[in-house]
């Protein structure tokens, strides 16, 4: 199960090209909560669940579990614990640091081959799928691009993308709200970026978990639209912490929706005072140009 929200290992998760059969994976195998080498040099697995007798002492907790007790603390990630038997040793190691681990695998792939890896995170609706589609169009000619598109089901996504001529994968994360470093690193390997070439990734919708995921990317792009309210920023703030850019969206329809442009920038400022801002319509093109230039930038970086 996911430390930071719950959702579960039972996930099915899958990746699939526009025309091809899903291919199934578990993304989590490798990163069980609690592994226990014995000494018959075998390996027995378990993952603790609320049925457990769980006590807690000073900042951690004890608990026993199958005639073996087990002491947890809250300063690492990394806890030896000592058995009855005397012949087991426990490591006990957290989803977000394997997490950060792969990502880090990720990122020296990405700058080896100068690919420019950016992470779009959002609510649901924001326009995400709209302004990759435009980007894709207008820069086919200029730039080699390839997408990854994080959904919790359907392809719709990657059937749109897909539209547009270039590589697209999808994964759908069935229960899990997010994606992380293990699925973006599946997915390169059955992608194949080029050396000198933008990888964009369309997270989950989701202002929450993704935050916590770090991908491996070069830049996080956190999309708000004017539809969603100009207190986003401080109701999700570590969204927006972690992200390097803030593209205000849809902006044609502000003479019809209660959204204050400047104020939405002071309070995410407030947040994270180095974010930048662009605002822009991709369905009007409004904007875009902004984009684009900030986009050739990263690429030169």
């Amino acid at each position: 199960m996911c430390s930071t929200c719950g959702c579960g290992n039972d996930a099915h998760i899958t990746m699939t090209k526009p025309g091809e059969k899903p291919v199934f994976y578990h993304p989590h195998e490798e990163t069980v909560l609690h592994r226990h080498p014995h000494h018959e040099n075998t390996q027995a697995h378990h993952l603790h669940n609320e049925d457990e007798d769980h006590t807690r002492i000073d900042n951690g907790h004890t608990h026993t579990h199958d005639g073996h007790t087990h002491t947890h603390t809250n300063d690492g990630h990394i806890h030896p614990a000592t058995h009855l038997s005397g012949r087991m040793i426990e490591i006990e190691q957290d989803i977000l640091f394997n997490n950060t681990r792969l990502a880090e695998r990720n990122r020296g792939y990405f700058e080896a081959l100068s690919i420019t890896a950016l992470n779009f995170v959002s609510s649901p609706g924001s326009g995400k799928t709209t302004l990759l589609e435009k980007t894709l169009g207008d820069l086919a000619s200029e730039f080699k691009m390839c997408v990854i598109e994080g959904d919790q089901q359907t392809s719709n996504d990657a059937d749109r993308i897909a539209k547009c001529n270039v590589p697209v994968i999808q994964i759908n994360t069935g229960k899990m709200c997010h994606l992380d470093a293990q699925m973006i690193h599946q997915a390169v390997q059955n992608l194949q970026p080029q050396k000198e070439s933008f990888l964009f990734i369309e997270n989950v919708g989701n202002l929450v978990c993704p935050a916590m995921f770090d991908l491996g990317e070069k830049k996080r792009v956190v999309i708000m639209s004017v539809t969603e309210g100009t207190d986003k920023a401080i109701k999700y703030p570590e969204m927006f912490h972690t992200s390097d850019l803030c593209i205000i969206n849809k902006t044609d329809l502000l003479p019809y929706v209660d959204f204050d442009v400047e104020k939405a920038k002071e309070l995410a400022l407030r947040v994270n005072h180095n974010l930048k801002f662009i605002e822009l319509s991709a369905t009007k093109g409004d904007g875009l140009d902004n984009w684009y230039a900030w986009l050739k930038q990263q690429a030169l970086v």
